[in-house]
């Protein structure tokens, strides 16, 4: 593995040697991405903190759900807009872009969701995504209700929230420690 610059204004190096199954995950990255992103080798100088974020990562995003990738995606772009998460509007933007095969969406997603062509069931899921992140203690009834009305169940409610929540967390991380997004995902699915 190369020895890229630290991916945060903080002085952790990863773990060297990685453990075999890091590298190996490490790996499939460089593989399926062309790229380990900048996230993972942030988490990297400890390795039990990076088996958590990448095992809720994987939950949250790549699980069963009623959720599709793409919606879940555009949670974490609308997420990051809200709280101008550098690091995450880069990356999610360009998974956006790439999922959706329409690079104006995904830059619609970074700048403004609400000028984005959008379905109702998206608009509602992201407007519920929107009030969570920035007014959590408003949420209610008519709030779950209105995703419910646009077809959402109690499951994806709750996936909605989750999703949600872990960007929430991960933005306040990645611009505590100015993380900075790999340079390939700015021309990705252009």
């Amino acid at each position: 593995m190369t020895k890229d610059p630290l991916p945060t204004a903080l002085n952790l190096p990863m773990v060297d040697p990685l453990p075999e199954a890091t590298a190996k995950y490490f790996a499939i990255c460089e593989d399926k991405l062309g790229m380990v992103p900048n996230v993972l080798r942030a988490y990297a100088f400890d390795i039990a903190k990076l088996n958590a974020f990448t095992a809720m990562y994987n939950d949250l995003m790549l699980a069963e759900s009623g959720l599709s990738k793409l919606e879940r995606e555009m949670i974490a772009v609308v997420v990051s807009s809200i709280n101008r998460c550098w690091y995450c509007q880069v990356a999610h933007g360009a998974a956006v872009r790439a999922l959706s095969g329409d690079a104006k969406l995904g830059e619609a997603m970074v700048m403004n969701y609400r000028a984005a062509p959008l379905s109702p069931r998206q608009r509602a899921m992201l407007d519920f995504a929107a009030k969570l992140t920035e007014t959590p203690a408003r949420m209610d009834e008519p709030d779950r209700a209105a995703l419910r009305a646009a077809g959402f169940s109690d499951r994806d409610i709750w996936d909605i929230g989750a999703v949600a929540g872990f960007y929430n967390m991960t933005n306040r991380l990645a611009s505590a420690t100015d993380m900075q997004p790999n340079d390939a995902y700015h021309g990705q699915a252009r």
